[in-house]
């Protein structure tokens, strides 16, 4: 028989026995659907948290006092509460002595202020960030409209700053251009001389920022604050050793004795992803386990419904043998049944996958994505699945004497 008109013949058997096929497509699908539809939501995740955690620029990283939520869970930072906080002249100390940095950025934060333009009011949920000129290129923040901070902002404590997309959005028409316009921070006002591009993602609040000179920042909230340190090396070749002579500056003047370890944190972009994408790994096994799981069941299902099918047509395998029929036929009529129903609540549960987990994306406002990775694995794995426990019945078809099969009835 050619392999068209097997795959034909294959069609119209399960066209046949509908209810007994969409039952055991659906088992498929459901196996299936539970893989693509958590592996595209934690990739649309991924990619959206890799985009908000890449705050810093190539070849740069961070110090601050505090590691980035190392261990996890709770009471974690108890372990690193009694570390001196990272202070500005600490800062100033490595910007004198490391000269073969590309760039370096000193900032500190405070978190929930409102900012207001004439009668406009925000919420109390916009951070201030208190930054040095490098602060900027070090966190990849990219000026739009007007212009970053200056040096001399800085000498002379200007009251200036800079906006977040989405902060300049929520106060100003979208015909105004906020450039030269006055805001009040707690009662100050402030010139704004510049407008960030917008960076979007889940973290929203990376574009309600409200960024003015580390001077005037200090004068505001206190100089005793704890800052961060971010350097860029000139290149991904000298990355680690500009980190060393960074290291070991810091080491010297906060007095940290040979032997004893940093009182001190820095990461990296990779660190931190690296941290996400191991957290996550283990969603995905756990993903993967229940999914075998259900395919399990859907192949034994499969094979469940090609053995009755065996022996319903038991008296069409005598006839097809009688005329000449092979086994091989026999074999590759039964396989083709159960590689296509296997295959097709593969389809299904793909398509429904993909719908749900980018649903699930854009529900959490990031964008959607499609893994052609986590679909070709799905179908190879419905093929699979349909060989494995289609192979005894077609065996068990191929092996059947004509003779006894022409009598059943």
């Amino acid at each position: 028989m050619p392999k068209a008109e097997t795959f034909v013949d294959a069609l119209r058997t399960i066209s046949g026995n509908r209810l007994r096929a969409f039952l055991t497509i659906l088992s498929v699908s459901i196996g299936v659907f539970s893989i693509i539809s958590v592996m595209t939501s934690i990739g649309a995740l991924q990619n959206s948290i890799e985009g908000g955690l890449s705050q810093l620029g190539a070849n740069t990283f961070q110090v601050q006092k505090h590691p980035p939520n190392e261990g996890g869970g709770p009471g974690w930072r108890d372990r690193f509460r009694n570390r001196k906080d990272l202070s500005y002249a600490n800062g100033l100390a490595v910007v004198r002595a490391v000269k073969s940095m590309k760039t370096i950025g000193l900032e500190s934060w405070h978190f929930g202020v409102d900012v207001q333009w004439k009668n406009v009011k925000t919420d109390p949920n916009v951070s201030v960030a208190g930054e040095t000129p490098g602060g900027l290129p070090t966190n990849q923040w990219e000026v739009e409209d007007g212009r970053g901070l200056t040096q001399s902002d800085l000498d002379l404590t200007r009251k200036v700053v800079v906006l977040g997309s989405e902060l300049a959005r929520k106060l100003f028409p979208p015909s105004l251009n906020p450039v030269g316009e006055k805001v009040r921070m707690r009662g100050r006002e402030f010139t704004v001389i510049g407008v960030l591009k917008d960076r979007g993602g889940m973290f929203g609040n990376q574009d309600r920022y409200f960024i003015v000179p580390i001077t005037t920042f200090f004068e505001q909230f206190g100089k005793n604050r704890d800052i961060h340190i971010m350097v860029q090396a000139p290149s991904r070749e000298s990355f680690e050793a500009v980190q060393d002579e960074v290291i070991g500056v810091l080491r010297a003047v906060r007095g940290v004795r040979p032997g004893e370890e940093n009182d001190f944190a820095i990461f990296s972009n990779e660190s931190v992803i690296t941290q996400f994408n191991s957290m996550t790994e283990y969603i995905r096994l756990g993903t993967l386990a229940i999914a075998a799981i259900a395919l399990l069941a859907a192949g034994i299902g499969i094979m469940n419904i090609m053995l009755v099918s065996v022996t319903e047509r038991t008296r069409e395998i005598g006839i097809r043998k009688a005329v000449g029929a092979t086994k091989r036929t026999i074999v590759l009529q039964f396989l083709n049944e159960a590689v296509l129903i296997s295959l097709m609540g593969g389809v299904v549960g793909i398509i429904l996958g993909l719908i749900a987990g980018n649903a699930l994306a854009i529900a959490l406002g990031i964008d959607g994505i499609i893994q052609p990775g986590w679909v070709i694995f799905g179908l190879v794995a419905c093929a699979v699945i349909g060989i494995v426990f289609g192979t005894y019945p077609a065996w068990k078809a191929s092996n059947l004497d004509p003779i006894e099969a022409l009598r059943y009835e």
